[in-house]
């Protein structure tokens, strides 16, 4: 990631004066600076997230950065599709329009365990409970005329697909790597269908890699964890033609935010959608099944099913 822009720095210019964004995992790393920055921009920020100290920590520490900041915070449990509804309720009651929706929280390399839904825990966090909560503020994002929706993913995706015939690991032995990238695929292939889906009502959707970025995402990797990543990078360098020494390129959280703003307020990409983005910029680096449009299709269709049913 180029530490040439920070998050701050892609709000200069921008004026989000009577725009409201609502954005989850808001309490630390990635969260916390966009938050910063879109509220530096003069929009009024939603910050969601399930620890509700950190989240009020995180309000406090805005308005110290951003004195006529706007805030607001609302309690959010992505493992339970019922914490989402009532997050999502309490949206819905607070704004009748949201201009952004960044879909930021997320959880990397646990161990196994599931969600309140039984879903796994990695694609029940990632995705599933995000899917759930833009299904029910679509007719928010619709009454922006012209709203975005951010959704966080990663170049980890190619550690992994969704295996949409047993997608919460209930037929086959567990793999923290490949459960992560499945994942952050289905962030992808979820961006690419609602954009699809949701364009004529004026929602464009963008799938962001942040970049190597150094938070509390990492707690749960050993040593033997790193040095499997950095095998992985130098066989994912070679298979695109790139040569790499396997280190990771950490970035602070200040600028390895900078995309995801980049994807929710850049004049670049209006009128378009659909796109996978990193380093402030529209990417092609993505596996061939990332990008499959009959993949995201079943995805969506299987994603609407299992929440429904819970």
């Amino acid at each position: 990631m180029t530490e040439s822009r920070s998050a701050l720095d892609i709000v200069e210019g921008i004026d989000l004066s009577g725009k409201v964004c609502v954005i989850t995992g808001a309490s630390s790393g990635l969260g916390r600076e966009s938050a910063r920055a879109l509220a530096a921009a003069g929009a009024q920020v939603i910050l969601a997230a399930r620890n509700t100290e950190a989240l009020a920590e995180t309000a406090r520490w805005i308005q110290a950065e951003v004195p006529d900041a706007r805030t607001s915070t609302v309690h959010l449990d992505l493992t339970s599709l019922a914490s989402v509804r009532t997050a999502a309720t309490e949206i819905r009651e607070t704004t009748s329009a949201i201009h952004i929706l960044m879909n930021n929280a997320g959880v990397m390399f646990t161990p196994f365990s599931r969600t309140r839904d039984g879903f796994e825990i990695q694609i029940g966090t990632n995705h599933f409970g995000h899917f759930e909560l833009t299904r029910l503020l679509t007719p928010q994002l619709a009454a922006a005329q012209g709203a975005r929706l951010v959704i966080l993913s990663s170049g980890g995706h190619a550690l992994g697909d969704v295996d949409l015939d047993d997608p919460n690991w209930e037929r086959r032995e567990y793999d923290k790597f490949v459960a992560y990238g499945a994942s952050k695929t289905a962030n992808i292939l979820h961006a690419k269908e609602a954009d699809g889906r949701l364009q004529e009502l004026g929602i464009r959707a963008y799938a962001v890699h942040p970049g190597t970025v150094a938070t509390s995402l990492a707690r749960y990797m050993s040593k033997s964890d790193f040095s499997q990543l950095r095998k992985f990078a130098v066989a994912n360098s070679a298979g695109r033609g790139e040569s790499s020494d396997g280190y990771l390129d950490f970035t602070t959280p200040e600028y390895g935010a900078a995309t995801q703003v980049w994807a929710a307020v850049s004049p670049e990409l209006a009128d378009q959608g659909g796109l996978y983005v990193e380093d402030c910029g529209i990417s092609e680096t993505l596996t061939p099944y990332a990008h499959d449009a009959e993949h995201a299709a079943d995805l969506w269709a299987l994603s609407e099913k299992l929440c429904a049913a819970t």
